[in-house]
């Protein structure tokens, strides 16, 4: 099973500057200015290699769309604005000759309906194309209303029905498990404005859950936060957790509580607590920089290792950024 993110931004999308690619640029210069490359293979080594992160690559601008992968019917979570470069994606497959003009089957499942979950959909150009399907799944009601809205004057100019795939609307129940496309899938409800829904998917004996936009409070040692053990158990063992921590623990305590989002503390201690096998760290904040980020990924490392008493601990930590795969 591998898991592909196409968009990992919170909110609303981050647009890299002319500024940041000229310091990205500046510090590459630097890191290199003693050296010599004999040809460009090993140019590629050195910013492949020897560049951090930050200055070699970013962690992105799109809104939140992950794709798990599953042969010829594509499994994805939520309708940001990465939906539109999967959607690309598989129309230059089709140019490719890798993949059939029409019939192809997407299976959505939505998390819920804050614009940068749902604001890919218009532009997902597979939608267009008569012979495919396209299978929208929630937990909410009205899910083909909340869609037809998006798209009507004066917010768009080209209507939902103007879409000539096989559109399908299609509402789950939380209360049971669903197979669809040989996963099991469960979901929960979580505490966000207007109430998020995060997703269970299980195959083959290993699992994937997509928790975003949910807020945790900090602790969950204190039988006061009974509200989050529900959690323990739809994360119990997963082999890679999705989880909203868009904002550094300073951030969420004093200044974004109650905004429906959760911090890298929140995050840590529920994978600890829950024996999760690797977490990825999710909905980044659209203000943080690269530099920021990458901070906030360390700060979370760190934090892991004080809360384990300073314990080697088996939990792989990742931050999620566009173009990421992760193989499970």
């Amino acid at each position: 099973m591998r898991v592909y993110f196409w968009g990992t931004r919170g909110s609303l999308p981050a647009s890299i500057t002319a500024e940041t690619v000229r310091k990205k640029v500046v510090r590459a210069l630097e890191a290199a200015k003693t050296r010599t490359f004999e040809d460009q293979d090993e140019i590629e080594r050195f910013v492949d290699t020897e560049l951090p992160f930050t200055v070699s690559k970013t962690y992105g601008s799109n809104t939140a769309c992950i794709e798990i992968k599953n042969g010829d019917e594509y499994m994805i979570c939520d309708a940001g604005t990465g939906l539109r470069d999967l959607g690309n994606h598989h129309m230059k497959l089709i140019e490719q000759g890798l993949q059939r003009r029409s019939g192809s089957i997407f299976h959505i499942f939505i998390s819920h309906f804050h614009w940068d979950h749902i604001q890919g959909f218009p532009f997902f150009t597979p939608a267009y194309i008569p012979g495919n399907q396209v299978k929208i799944y929630g937990y909410h009601k009205k899910l083909k209303d909340y869609f037809t809205e998006q798209q009507r004057e004066p917010y768009f100019p080209v209507p939902l029905a103007a879409m000539n795939a096989d559109i399908q609307f299609i509402m789950l129940d939380p209360d049971k498990t669903t197979t669809i496309c040989g996963f099991d899938i469960s979901g929960i409800k979580q505490k966000h404005p207007g109430a998020s829904y995060g997703f269970r998917f299980e195959k083959d004996g290993k699992s994937v859950v997509y928790s975003s936009d949910v807020e945790h409070k900090t602790s969950f040692d204190s039988p006061a936060r009974d509200e989050n053990y529900p959690f323990l158990k739809f994360f119990n063992e997963a082999d890679l957790l999705i989880f909203d921590a868009q904002y550094d623990w300073k951030e969420a305590v004093l200044l974004r509580e109650d905004w429906g989002h959760s911090s890298y503390v929140a995050a840590v201690e529920l994978s600890v607590k829950a024996r999760v096998r690797r977490l990825c760290l999710f909905h980044n904040e659209p203000t943080y920089t690269d530099d920021k980020l990458d901070a906030l990924l360390e700060d979370t490392r760190n934090y892991l290792n004080i809360y384990n008493n300073r314990k080697p601990h088996p939990l792989i930590i990742d931050l999620a950024y566009d173009g990421q795969e992760i193989e499970i």
